[in-house]
């Protein structure tokens, strides 16, 4: 009984965000919630390999991870489903070139990104090779680090990196397509200086 207590103690607080992540990942409700509910049972029933100390909230989204990929395999879902529904916290439009970008201040780039509409952001997203969705989903939706993005997907941090780099320029290409078919671009800046 000890472990049961313990384990919602320290599991039960992440199921909002483990929620969130899962509808992003699956694209309904009714499938987000599946996950959810084997992704906490799995984590129950491993719950006795946790190592105090480890982050449950990386461990937890681990197994989160590895249920939806087993469970996409199996199903061989098509990405024109649905879409993402729960967007409260989805900044990733600002966040596209890194954190480099994030941290800079407002440059062209950034100006034309804003002007375009979360529903295309999320689109351009969904369009993405399913690997490369996963990695910038947790990376830049999530906020989780190259190493928790390799223990969560069990790839190396090399493969993490690629894939975060290679899903953003495809992703930033669409946007910028986007932008120029809609005539979003800024003018360019006069040549020399002031």
């Amino acid at each position: 009984m000890a472990d049961q207590a313990r384990f919602a103690d320290l599991a039960m607080p992440y199921m909002d965000a483990l929620y969130s992540a899962a509808l992003r990942m699956t694209r309904t409700p009714a499938d987000a919630e599946d996950l959810v509910q084997e992704t906490y049972l799995r984590a129950y029933r491993g719950f006795g390999g946790f190592k105090d100390g480890t982050n449950i909230k990386a461990w937890l989204y681990k197994i989160l991870t590895n249920t939806f990929i087993n469970s996409y395999r199996a199903k061989k879902r098509r990405p024109e489903e649905t879409d993402l529904d729960d967007t409260e916290d989805f900044y990733l439009y600002r966040r596209l070139g890194g954190l480099e970008a994030a941290a800079a201040e407002r440059t062209p780039e950034t100006q034309v990104l804003e002007s375009i509409p979360e529903p295309v952001v999320k689109e351009a997203l969904e369009s993405l090779p399913e690997q490369f969705r996963m990695a910038v989903l947790l990376a830049d939706v999530e906020g989780f680090s190259y190493k928790e993005i390799a223990e969560i997907m069990d790839v190396p941090i090399g493969t993490v990196m690629s894939r975060l780099h290679r899903g953003r320029k495809q992703l930033q290409a669409r946007l910028w397509n986007f932008a120029q078919e809609r005539g979003l671009l800024p003018e360019p800046a006069a040549a020399g200086g002031s």
